[in-house]
């Protein structure tokens, strides 16, 4: 009797994990929209030498701006998107976002000068704050919290995933065989695809908070979370004791310390601190920074391993990739799987672990092949990567109303951009760790020797992370359970 109860219970479970074929629609076109921004922000970089040859920009680093227009305001402005999404309803915040993501990203494509590329740019940048909160505000209403959610958020992080090295390696291959224009022009093909879903499997239903919009706490934190990444993307380049990359991280410091001054009295804040000092949005959120802001870091370094090191083309280095992207979708596929079987922080601890001993592994890549271990390392890393992504997001959005979903998809979405912080952090360790190399070494191995010591870094406050998750969210999550 004990085995039949048992075996009607898994069939129950297998049953409740299932999306019906709306469900799947529903899913495809959000996730379709996160497609969209996670290729955005990679085909470009491939594309840049061909862009500032094409439209004659006068140096590397006006050329940089390109990236850079579109980063600051989506960072900026997240937290005010994800708060007028509860006022104005999600899916009208979101079709906006996803029809002014297409018309920029047209104007990005027809650009005939690096002023109006820039500016059409921010204005991809300023859409895409609108698509990201919305996205995961609609992903976790569309689907009640349990096996369907989990399954939902982790193909959405292994479609993300996707859409990095789709760009990584895409945006080689459409440079070189048609034009860099083309690595804006595709994005309104899938713009006006993922607008045609939403108009027709979206419910037309709308969550609505009647409240005021807190004008004081928007100013503060777009300009806080704005000088914020705008300081640490500049900083490197601009010297890190410059007056301009000080004055951006003071400003930083004041506007998001005031902002949480202002939150305190407000009748209906931009974030509610309750929400905000919640155990499982605050640690989520930590552990969010955590595994993106090393992720991305080592990203980084590894394209410049493998272009400086290894001599690799940017072709090459886009396929390079591939390993990391592979193993980054099965994470996302077996995500709800594993999120089942292990539980929330179970999952979590586990990707950070698998991500850190991967980066860790980076420790031994040679100046001269090393294809294999590349391709294990960059592929575990990936793996527990979005293992841990999906698990940070399902813990952040767990036990929360369907009014405070906005919210939460916003802040969800921010570590993602304020990550930036790790990629700073271990630049900033390989260039100190080369410079110390280079009397007494080439170029190519002083420079091996500083990537080798940032990846050590990165590996090591992976498995930390892992730890936090253990000792700070195993009780708040199973209290919320």
């Amino acid at each position: 009797m004990a085995v039949t109860d048992t075996r009607q219970a898994r069939r129950g479970e297998e049953v409740a994990d299932k999306l019906s074929a709306r469900g799947w629609l529903i899913l495809f076109t959000l996730c379709g929209a996160t497609f969209m921004t996670g290729l955005d922000f990679s085909v470009v970089t491939v594309a840049l030498p061909e862009i500032g040859r094409d439209l004659g920009f006068a140096s590397t680093g006006s050329l940089q701006w390109v990236a850079t227009a579109c980063l600051l305001p989506t960072a900026g402005l997240l937290p005010l998107f994800g708060r007028v999404s509860d006022l104005v309803g999600r899916r009208r915040l979101f079709l906006a976002g996803v029809a002014l993501f297409s018309t920029f990203s047209l104007v990005a494509g027809l650009a005939s000068s690096p002023g109006l590329l820039i500016a059409a740019r921010a204005g991809q940048g300023a859409a895409a704050a609108m698509i990201a909160p919305t996205a995961i505000a609609l992903m976790t209403t569309s689907f009640p919290e349990g096996p369907q959610r989990t399954r939902a958020l982790g193909v959405n992080g292994a479609v993300l995933s996707l859409g990095f090295v789709l760009g990584t390696l895409g945006g080689g291959v459409i440079t070189s065989g048609l034009s860099w224009r083309w690595t804006m022009l595709i994005l309104v093909i899938i713009g006006a695809l993922v607008l045609v879903g939403a108009l027709s499997v979206l419910p037309k239903a709308d969550i609505r908070v009647p409240a005021r919009l807190d004008i004081p706490g928007a100013l503060l934190a777009s300009v806080g979370l704005f000088a914020l990444v705008y300081g640490i993307s500049t900083g490197a380049e601009a010297g890190w004791g410059s007056p301009s990359t000080l004055g951006s991280l003071a400003l930083a410091v004041v506007s998001l310390g005031s902002f949480l001054l202002v939150e305190r009295r407000h009748v209906a804040p931009l974030i509610p601190l309750g929400l905000l000092n919640r155990p499982t949005v605050k640690w989520s959120g930590l552990i969010g920074l955590i595994t993106l802001g090393m992720c991305g870091g080592t990203t980084v370094l590894l394209s410049l391993y493998m272009q400086n090191v290894l001599g690799y083309s940017a072709l090459a280095t886009g396929a390079g990739f591939l390993a990391e992207g592979i193993t980054a979708l099965v994470g996302g596929m077996l995500a709800a799987r594993l999120i089942g079987a292990w539980g929330k922080v179970g999952a979590m601890a586990t990707g950070l672990v698998v991500q850190g001993l991967g980066t860790l592994g980076m420790f031994f890549l040679p100046s001269e092949g090393g294809l294999v271990l590349l391709l294990i390392t960059s592929g575990a890393m990936g793996f527990g990567h979005v293992l841990t992504v999906v698990s940070f997001i399902t813990t952040m959005t767990s036990g929360l109303s369907d009014e405070e979903q906005g919210v939460a998809g916003g802040l969800s979405q921010l570590p993602q951009f304020v990550g930036a912080i790790g990629t700073a952090g271990l630049a900033a360790i390989v260039t100190a760790r080369t410079d110390a190399l280079s009397a007494t070494m080439s170029p190519e191995l002083a420079t091996l020797g500083g990537l080798h010591a940032a990846v050590l870094t990165a590996g090591i406050v992976c498995l930390a992370g892992a730890a936090i998750a253990v000792a700070l969210l195993r009780r708040p999550v199973a209290q919320a359970g």
